[in-house]
């Protein structure tokens, strides 16, 4: 049992809760069991670390366990991962524009996997794909879609020169669409701001959401209802 913080093995570990080390190292963490175990299934694990003598996996102490907790209740078993490029070809595609929370950053990758928007784009300000919030929220879909992480206007060009339509979610555009055209890329906004001007001039249609007694949707709840609505 490893009881040390200056273990080099654990001190290496340590430094994946930070997104520095985290793109230094092409590695990070996840932690609980359903994530493990979903994490081993792709083949993503470098090394498990658990303070549970029944676990195998490189045993730590309670103490040790409490220097990577990342939330209020320390779980017995993480796993490092290593960051793996799983290319994915999809039709429909997310679009993230400083997306920032990363509790609706992860909300959205797990929708997104669950309607078919395998393919997920980040703007260089969104939330890390990476952190610990997203991973939890995602509940495990990080692991089954393909994300990238670029400039968002060059980036749409090249989408709209693939045949794609670019269809902006915003709380007062004023188009429903009935029927998804046959290559989408849906852009969700920043959760304060809504998409940025920039991004909004290259809109081919900007929709909305009918709702009463409030003025806009939560991000994560519209990019589901959306993402729902165009599944097919």
């Amino acid at each position: 049992m490893i009881t040390s913080r200056q273990n080099p093995s654990i001190k290496k570990y340590l430094k994946l809760k930070q997104k520095k080390y985290r793109d230094l190292e092409n590695q990070f963490l996840v932690y609980g069991h359903h994530l493990v175990e979903i994490a081993l299934k792709r083949g993503n694990v470098e090394q498990i670390i658990t303070s549970d003598e029944n676990a195998s996996g490189l045993l730590v102490s309670s103490e040790i366990m409490d220097e990577f907790s990342q939330t209020e209740t320390t779980l017995d078993i993480l796993a490092v991962c290593n960051k793996t490029e799983n290319i994915i070809k999809s039709d429909k595609i997310l679009i993230l524009d400083d997306i920032q929370d990363p509790d609706n950053a992860g909300a959205l990758i797990r929708s997104a996997s669950a309607f078919g928007f395998r393919h997920i784009i980040f703007s260089n300000r969104s939330a890390d794909f990476y952190n610990e919030k997203t991973i939890r929220a995602s509940k495990g879909a990080i692991f089954d879609v393909y994300h990238e992480r670029v400039q968002l206007p060059n980036k749409i060009k090249e989408l709209k020169e693939e045949g794609y339509t670019i269809v902006g979610a915003s709380a007062h555009g004023d188009i429903q669409v009935e029927t998804r055209p046959k290559k989408l890329a849906l852009v969700l906004g920043n959760e304060g701001a809504g998409i940025s001007k920039e991004i909004t001039r290259l809109l081919d249609i900007e929709t909305t959401i009918e709702v009463e007694n409030v003025e806009s949707l939560n991000v994560s709840v519209a990019g589901a209802i959306l993402m729902y609505e165009w599944r097919k």
